[in-house]
């Protein structure tokens, strides 16, 4: 089987790469589209096998006339490559690509779906199920997304689901040397979490970014209030360019929480990967939201709290790996920081448990084979559908 898929970026999506690799192994003649031939994570496209194209697809919304240029690179690439099935991962790569092949191209193309945020403005919900056509199916990542396509009209045979994997390496031993350099004691509890700030989206009428920064903040600034062995960790800088929004989550931190909510800036990428080890608990509050943020944690046996938004229920099961609180409400989270803190032996427990689950759920092995599995069934529909995978009762079975 020939498989074409579409990348955006070569600086983030390294479970692309991954899943990319084991789908080499797995026999599949695997064809990428980079949008550039440097990048964080060019060595490891390299190393994957696969045949490395290089193309940028992406709407060119502040430069509409490169349009048919790029569209005819699309059908020029599309053409010598041959694919017996093209997927693709980003809404704006995946309309570049449907624009530019047309709604009646024979080819079949799997969108699969990394995130539920655009499903849930009704704007670029209809954007992008206005360009599909015939050849189009969706590989949902969570089972959340996978709803907001049913209750959109899309029939359930045209519909997958796969959550993204990635490969764990083993955490390193020792701390991240977090605590040492911003002067946290080891007998304090060090609670936050490690994300990109996102700028407020002023034309959806945010006023507060998407992961929900001043939430945390505000939550933290609380707890800190009341117990005096408690110290906030924020780690990372505002996604894309500038430092304005990030300055400003910095001065409310330095408002309420009096210099014990400490905000690390973008630190190097192999600390960031291992900061886990230095928390005691993962709080993570986002108002949109695949799965993403509380994955690490949990892989770090770290107790995570999370927001009951988007696809974290399917990770975080109350009770079970996790707690959840409802978003846009500090006051909630800072009381479920203090019950987690109240009683760390249980939720560490908890987070053991998470631990295993996640470490099967996301490993690329097995959503490779869904992938792969996926494509045979797209190609031969008389085959089985692959079934879908359940984390409650996967954990039940353990």
């Amino acid at each position: 089987m020939r498989v074409l898929q579409i990348i955006k970026t070569v600086d983030g999506a390294n479970w692309a790469v991954d899943q990319v690799t084991e789908l080499v192994k797995h026999g599949m003649e695997m064809h990428v589209v980079l949008p550039r031939p440097e990048g964080l994570f060019m060595d490891d496209w390299r190393k994957s096998g696969a045949h490395i194209h290089q193309l940028a697809i992406d709407l060119p919304l502040r430069a509409p006339w490169r349009f048919n240029k790029m569209s005819r690179s699309i059908r020029g690439l599309v053409a010598g490559v041959k694919p017996d099935i093209i997927h693709s991962h980003f809404f704006s790569t995946t309309l570049a690509l449907r624009y530019a092949l047309g709604r009646d191209h024979p080819i079949p193309r799997l969108f699969q779906v990394p995130g539920p945020f655009h499903m849930e403005h009704g704007f670029f919900r209809r954007w992008e199920l206005s360009s599909a056509g015939s050849s189009d199916s969706w590989v949902a990542s969570s089972r959340y997304t996978m709803g907001l396509y049913r209750e959109s009209g899309i029939e359930t045979d045209r519909l997958y689901l796969s959550y993204y994997g990635n490969r764990h390496p083993p955490l390193p031993e020792g701390d991240a040397g977090l605590r040492a350099q911003f002067g946290i004691g080891k007998d304090q509890f060090v609670v936050g979490n490690v994300n990109y700030m996102y700028t407020p989206r002023l034309y959806l009428g945010q006023t507060k970014g998407i992961k929900r920064h001043e939430d945390v903040i505000d939550a933290l600034a609380e707890v800190i209030g009341q117990e005096d062995g408690v110290v906030g960790l924020i780690v990372g800088g505002q996604w894309g360019g500038g430092t304005g929004y990030e300055q400003k989550l910095r001065d409310r931190a330095e408002r309420k929480g009096h210099g014990r909510i400490i905000m690390t800036g973008r630190i190097p990428a192999a600390q960031a990967k291992s900061a886990w080890v230095d928390f005691d608990v993962a709080v993570h509050v986002p108002v949109s939201e695949n799965c993403g943020g509380v994955i690490e944690p949990l892989m770090a046996g770290v107790p995570v709290i999370a927001a009951r938004t988007g696809g974290l229920p399917e990770v975080i099961l109350e009770g079970l790996t996790g707690k959840l609180v409802l978003p846009r409400d500090p006051a909630a989270l800072a009381e479920a920081i203090g019950e987690v803190l109240g009683d760390l032996p249980k939720y560490r427990s908890m987070a053991e448990q998470g631990r295993r689950l996640v470490t099967h759920m996301f490993d690329v092995k097995r959503t490779a084979a869904e992938i792969a599995a996926i494509y045979e069934h797209r190609l031969a529909p008389s085959l089985p559908r692959p079934e879908m995978f359940d984390s409650s009762q996967y954990l039940m079975q353990q």
